[in-house]
């Protein structure tokens, strides 16, 4: 297990440490930050827009890091031949396998954190706002400080990164994104509402199953093929998966103070278990009878 676990941890800083790892996660939270600051129709629910921006920051943004990376770090152990060296050392190809899909997903964890906290602090932002309105204030569709906590989250990083690179040798990418994640989930403790965040976290964890489907599939896509076809084969996956979709992005069901039903997850995490396991196991089970020097 002691591999195994140093498979993991080396694959997660690998992925952290990836430059599409750090833009995908700065882009997704500008659009969380950004979109509902922009607008001024409240629709009925002042922090709708703020709601939506941001599951659907994370539910696409998730998506295209947890397909990429995956796919990025997989192919890259193959065809730099770290993959026979690791395979050398008394670990089994299905073990290897699986610390590697582990370690990618721990890593896309990290994104998950960063941008949930990130909506979170912009919604509360936008109940705050509403809150004002009603009471005879001036129209805000996000309170200028949870507004400014978000934004910082997203600029503030790769400047401290930038420095404690130049300055102490640390690495840029990975420090960049543990610092958002970490100013993420500081901000959220500004004004906090945990009856709010007791509704909205459980939405946005739903959007951890679709994400853990795709990143299963890529990696059992890159243990089959090179990175372009299994890209490839993760966007046919994508289309055909489109029409569930939004049994997993649910932002409607907090609608004017709703909530998520307490078995909605259970009987999405039953149907989307199974698919996880079919691929890690296709995945390994590919990788187990591949020819490994051969380059795949």
């Amino acid at each position: 297990m002691r591999r195994f676990f140093a498979i993991v941890r080396a694959t997660a800083l690998e992925v952290l440490s990836e430059p599409l790892a750090l833009l995908v996660t700065m882009s997704s939270m500008a659009l969380a930050a950004l979109t509902p600051a922009l607008h001024y129709h409240q629709f009925g629910d002042p922090s709708r827009m703020a709601r939506d921006a941001g599951l659907s920051a994370l539910l696409v943004g998730g998506l295209a890091y947890a397909v990429f990376c995956t796919v990025r770090t997989f192919r890259r152990e193959v065809e730099s031949g770290t993959m026979q060296m690791a395979l050398s050392h008394s670990v089994s190809r299905r073990m290897f396998f699986f610390a590697k899909l582990c370690g990618s997903y721990a890593a896309y964890l990290v994104f998950a954190t960063t941008l949930a906290s990130v909506s979170l602090v912009v919604v509360n932002g936008a109940e705050i706002g509403g809150a004002i309105m009603r009471h005879g204030g001036d129209i805000r569709p996000i309170w200028g400080v949870s507004f400014a906590l978000a934004v910082s989250a997203a600029v503030a990083p790769p400047v401290l990164a930038a420095a404690l690179n130049r300055f102490a040798g640390f690495r840029f990418t990975v420090t960049a994104n543990l610092l958002m994640a970490a100013l993420s989930v500081a901000g959220v403790a500004y004004r906090f509402d945990a009856r709010l965040a007791a509704r909205f976290l459980p939405v946005a964890a739903m959007l951890l199953l679709p994400a853990a489907v795709f990143a299963a599939a890529s990696a059992a896509f890159a243990a089959r093929w090179r990175a372009n076809a299994a890209l490839s084969a993760a966007g046919l996956l994508f289309a055909a998966a489109l029409p569930l979709m939004g049994n997993y992005c649910l932002p409607d069901v907090l609608y004017k103070g709703g909530a998520l039903p307490p078995w909605h997850f259970a009987l999405a995490l039953a149907a989307t278990a199974p698919l996880v396991a079919a691929f890690a196991v296709m995945g390994a089970e590919t990788l187990e009878r591949r020819d490994v020097e051969g380059g795949l």
